[in-house]
């Protein structure tokens, strides 16, 4: 089984429900790739229709991958040359096509109480590892878009702290989301 994590800027939601697109943030790209390749994700990808934004992801990944940074931090150069910046996430499904010849299963996230295609993460790890191919896709902002998230072939459940306070960064709930679906210690989780 391979899989992949993409990082949607577009089409997300502000605080006050309009659909944008988010600014990239240089914590998001490090800590990320890092996730990723702690977990062996194939790739990670970067999804911003901006250019000013992809230009400046490509610096910051440049810097690290091929720049100065590569000399001073082997670990980070590894990490963060998984990085892919593309402009849609169907710019980024069709590369992973082109690299395994079929298009990856979705699976969205989605802090949002919508029921939809929901899967809780024991359904989700059975699921990740019965198919060859998945894409893991966590949003910016307010959270992905609704009329994307009803196009993904399953919505992971919530992560739902012990408070009514439920605004993780994206950081955090993909390294729960990751771990939850891929460490071998991971119990069955009992979701609801």
């Amino acid at each position: 089984m391979s899989f992949y994590i993409g990082l949607l800027h577009y089409p997300v939601y502000n605080k006050g429900g309009e659909i944008i697109a988010s600014a990239i943030t240089n914590l998001d790209l490090h800590d990320l790739a890092r996730l990723a390749k702690t977990y062996g994700a194939r790739r990670f990808y970067v999804i911003n229709p901006l250019t000013d934004q992809q230009d400046l992801a490509k610096r910051i990944c440049q810097h690290w991958v091929s720049g100065y940074g590569a000399l001073y931090n082997k670990d980070r150069q590894e990490a963060m040359s998984l990085i892919s910046v593309v402009p849609t996430l169907e710019a980024c499904i069709a590369e992973i096509k082109d690299n395994e010849g079929e298009i990856p299963i979705l699976m969205a996230t989605d802090a949002g109480k919508d029921k939809g295609k929901r899967v809780n993460y024991s359904l989700a790890r059975e699921i990740v590892a019965s198919v060859r191919l998945v894409m893991i896709l966590f949003g910016t902002g307010w959270g992905i878009a609704k009329e994307l998230i009803r196009k993904a072939d399953y919505c992971l459940d919530p992560i739902i702290g012990v408070s009514h306070y439920n605004h993780l960064s994206v950081r955090t709930a993909a390294a729960i989301t990751l771990d939850r679906l891929f460490s071998p210690s991971a119990k069955p989780q009992k979701d609801s």
